[in-house]
């Protein structure tokens, strides 16, 4: 596993996954299936594995979270560079920063808050909950004006923050005013567009952000990548039609719900065996979606194989 600090090249070098968590029937982690899909991605090129909402995160008790620590460390390859969640609430933040003093993570991203924060306040418990780790932290920007830029430029500046991951849904991801303000005061070698393959054709040549994120990864790394190469030569048409891959699963996560979907889509593709969802969230149960998802999963993956072979 990666431990040494953060810099551009890691946010350029590959796609960031945002990857589901496997778990046994009795909600236990899985390693031998967490670890099938890492070894996935890594065989498709992606060097990035970022756990956090796909992964369900934002449920897992902190008991638990010495033994995902370890886990995560244990399944990464040398050069895999792995960044967990904390939080999404203050107080829990602060305990799993803690224990993540005594791992190598260069960082951790903290989960946003959908209630019960300020920007203000936002800013403030990212500045302690780094200084508690002992590292930068990777802020998560998932709302209009979650954080002030200019308060989010003095957590870079003070070295509280080392990336930004921008997810903020748009109808137009070419227009997006809130990312401009962002940009004007934050340099884009900090910032990932955090929405996977559909908004990268306006986030990565509009805008100049310096990577992205995406579950579908998970399926089809190397058509992820190939997106990436394209965008990083300006090729703009080559990844337009690489993404054209995407778009069936992306409609139904969109449609359905992007992390239980990417869930199931995992599984029904025979990449790895996600198991059951720790609750607060659940499996999917409808039939009908489910042969959708397995329709679309498969056919990405079979696309993948065929684009790799």
């Amino acid at each position: 596993m990666k431990t040494t600090p953060v810099t551009r090249a890691d946010l350029e070098r590959s796609v960031i996954a945002v990857p589901p968590l496997a778990r046994n029937a009795d909600l236990s982690l899985n390693r031998e299936e967490n670890r099938k899909l890492v070894q996935h991605l890594e065989r498709g090129g992606v060097s990035t594995l970022l756990y956090g909402g796909n992964a369900n995160l934002y449920n897992i008790g902190t008991g638990e979270f010495p033994e995902l620590l370890s886990l995560l460390r244990d399944i990464a390859g040398p050069e895999t560079w792995v960044i967990p969640s904390i939080g999404p609430d203050y107080g829990k933040a602060l305990d799993q920063a803690a224990i993540l003093r005594e791992f190598d993570f260069p960082t951790a991203m903290m989960l946003p808050m959908a209630f019960g924060a300020t920007p203000a306040g936002v800013a403030t418990a990212i500045a302690r909950v780094a200084e508690r780790a002992g590292r930068p932290l990777t802020a998560y920007v998932k709302s209009d004006n979650y954080l002030e830029p200019k308060a989010l430029a003095a957590l870079v500046r003070d070295g509280a923050v080392c990336s930004v991951k921008y997810a903020v849904v748009r109808d137009d991801p070419s227009k997006d005013e809130y990312l401009q303000r962002i940009l004007d005061a934050v340099d884009a070698q900090y910032i990932v567009s955090g929405i996977g393959e559909r908004p990268v054709l306006a986030h990565l040549p509009r805008f100049g952000l310096t990577g992205f994120t995406s579950g579908s990864v998970c399926v089809a790394p190397n058509l992820s990548m190939a997106i990436l190469r394209a965008l990083t030569r300006g090729d703009v048409a080559e990844a337009a039609a690489l993404r054209e891959r995407f778009l069936p699963l992306e409609d139904l996560r969109d449609g359905i719900s992007p992390i239980r979907v990417l869930h199931e889509a995992v599984t029904l593709s025979g990449v790895a065996d996600m198991g059951p969802m720790l609750p607060m969230l659940s499996n999917l149960t409808d039939e009908g979606q489910l042969a959708a998802i397995r329709a679309a999963a498969s056919t990405l993956l079979e696309a993948d194989r065929a684009f790799a072979g």
